[in-house]
Formats: C-alpha cells, structure tokens, sequence
C-alpha cells in the first residue's frame, strides 16, 4: 500500500516551492507528492535551494547597507558613560519601533558610542530581513547638493527614501547651507510615517539652528523627525579616547619590558691592546 506523505508537509511544501517560483515543480506537484522518497528528496531540495538564497540576500543586504566596521554592542562598556539608558538601547535592538515608522535619535559628544549603537540597530536590521542604509550626514548631503539636475535629484531622493531604515550619521558636526537644509528636510519628509530614520548628532535639537544657519525649515524638520521618536542622550568622555590611552599603556609597558640590545650600526669595541 503506497503512503502518501502528510497533507501538512505537502502544503508547507507547496508554499515553500511557490515562494521560491519553482513553477515547473508546481505544475508536476501532485505527481511529485504520489512517491513518498520523492517528497523527502523534494523537501530536502528545497531546504536547500532557501538557505542559500536566504544567506545570498543577507549578503546583498549587508553590501547594500554599507555599515562597515563596528564594534558589536555586546563589547560595549556600559560603565564608561556617565549617562546611557542602557535598558532603551536594548529595546532598540528589537526593532520594534520600525513597526510603526518611528525614528530614533542618538544624541551625545564625540566618542560616546552613538554610531556605534546605531550601526549595530542597522546591522540587527539586514539580520531581520530588512533593507537599511548606512550614510553620513556630509555624505548624503554633499552628494544630493551636488547634483546638477531635477531628474538626477529626484531619484537619489527616491533612493535614500527607500530603505526600511536609513542611518544618519554625525548630523551637527559641520554647518550647512540653506540648501542643505532643505533637502534634508525634503528626504525626511519622504520617509516621515512611513519609513524609520536613525539620527546620531552631536547638537541637541535647540541648536539645530546653528548647523543650518537662516534655514526657514528647521523647526518643521525637527518636528518631523522628533514626531513619535525614541530620543536616547548618551554622556561622557570619549571611549575613543579611552581606547587610546589604553593601547598607549600597553605599548609603554611592552617596551619597559623588552631588554635593551645593542644599538644598531654602533662601531664594534675593539679587541685588548698589545703589550
């Protein structure tokens, strides 16, 4: 008596197989799902066939999100900054507030871990199958405001308004024109309610006025972005710094330790005078 295999892993199959627009498998289905051996070696097939391309798109997405090096947030000392709420990292990782297009804002001085956790919230992002983009802000402004037509400015614009989430990194640092101003504004705008933006600046909000000096949009772009935002201020000194002076040390102690040798290209002492 021939076993049919069970109708749950026959449907789980077929979705497997339609997900991966196996048509010519789906159009011989209900001869391939009469041998049980075949089923097996089908389902096996396809266990296959979705690992690699899931690993294939994780690795586009990856390049795409141009995150680069990073320090992963579990290597992260949480004792360093005398102010980092710690619990509301964490619950960024989680990704929860990409559910309903919400933005998260990073504020802190240099060297406390602000791109940091947001390249890991980016990088946690592609791992959840996620598109996300990583940019600075002198980057993304530069390039938009360097363009020389509508069209070209038009679909940059649609390119950084796509991601799932986009990344910008060190708003505050340089000061920028009117123009800059606005096309930040125009990008926001684009994504405001319905694609999540990461912000990290060094400036808080108040002083948004002095990194776009006489830019009419401020206020609005502000309002845009702190609209249903997570805002996290990370304090402290530098753990740059820290890191430096560190390596510093333990250069200085290796070379305390190592024993002193000859110098190199002194004159060899010359052998005992004859008597």
């Amino acid at each position: 008596m021939r076993l049919e295999p069970p109708p749950i892993l026959s449907a789980d199959l077929h979705t497997q197989a339609a997900g991966l627009h196996l048509h010519g498998l789906l159009s011989r289905w209900s001869e391939v799902m009469a041998e049980p051996e075949r089923a097996r070696w089908v389902a096996e097939l396809l266990g296959w066939e979705a690992q690699e391309r899931s690993r294939r798109s994780l690795e586009r997405r990856l390049r795409a999100a141009h995150i680069g090096r990073f320090k992963p947030l579990a290597d992260f000392d949480w004792q360093w900054p005398t102010q980092c709420d710690r619990a509301a990292i964490e619950e960024l990782m989680t990704l929860d507030f990409m559910a309903d297009a919400s933005n998260v804002v990073l504020v802190g001085p240099n060297g406390v871990g602000k791109s940091m956790c947001a390249c890991n919230i980016g990088y946690q992002a592609v791992l959840a199958g996620h598109k996300a983009l990583f940019i600075t802000a002198g980057a993304l402004l530069g390039e938009l405001a360097a363009l020389d037509s509508d069209t070209a400015l038009r679909r940059r614009l649609k390119h950084y308004a796509a991601p799932d989430l986009l990344v910008i990194d060190e708003v505050g640092y340089l000061s920028y024109s009117n123009r800059h101003a606005d096309l930040l504004f125009e990008l926001i705008s684009r994504r405001y309610l319905h694609k999540s933006t990461v912000v990290t600046t060094n400036r808080a909000f108040a002083e948004w006025g002095e990194v776009f000096p006489n830019a009419a949009c401020v206020v609005s772009l502000v309002d845009r972005l702190m609209h249903r935002a997570e805002v996290v201020r990370i304090e402290g000194p530098s753990y740059r710094k820290k890191e430096a002076d560190e390596r510093a040390d333990i250069t200085k102690s290796r070379r305390q330790a190592k024993p002193a040798g000859p110098i190199k290209g002194a004159p060899k002492r010359a052998g005992k005078e004859a008597t």
